[in-house]
């Protein structure tokens, strides 16, 4: 099969209803498969064509509604790796941290486990845990919020 037979056929699927063809010819096997999707549909003559139908209205998609604002002052700790979050050291244990929970720069908040590594995730800041963001044995993002913390003292 030369590179033109091979034009050929790409030009023959192109121009018809064909989704697939599989062509084998002296030891050489050619499989051309396109998307339905992308298929074009028959041309039609001018004289037979139908009058394209009128713009129907179609609804915009309703816009998500704004996340709710993160009150001034509260700061944001977030993923710094990619894995799964667990709020305790084992799933025996206590969680590190609930909710109201004053806690000091450098305390352990939560655990994620990544590449089979458990890396423990420390407070950036002195304050109170005003939100959790992510439930426990679920997997983060790197830069996924995590937690919500009231600064003991204005940053």
């Amino acid at each position: 099969m030369n590179l033109k037979e091979l034009k050929e056929l790409i030009e023959l699927i192109q121009k018809s209803q064909i989704a697939e063809l599989e062509l084998e010819k002296s030891g050489v096997r050619v499989r051309i498969k396109r998307d339905r999707v992308q298929m074009a549909p028959p041309p039609v003559s001018e004289e037979a064509a139908p009058a394209p139908p009128a713009p129907a209205e179609t609804p915009l998609p309703q816009a998500a509604p704004p996340p709710p604002a993160i009150p001034a002052g509260w700061l944001t700790l977030t993923a710094p790796v990619v894995g799964t979050f667990y709020r305790a050291p084992s799933p025996d244990s206590d969680p590190y941290v609930e909710i109201g929970s004053q806690v000091k720069k450098g305390q352990i908040l939560c655990v994620i486990e990544a590449m089979k590594l458990m890396n423990e995730i420390e407070s950036e800041w002195d304050g109170k845990i005003v939100e959790i963001l992510t439930e426990n044995a679920q997997p983060v993002e790197y830069g996924e919020p995590l937690f919500r913390i009231e600064p003991l003292t204005p940053t």
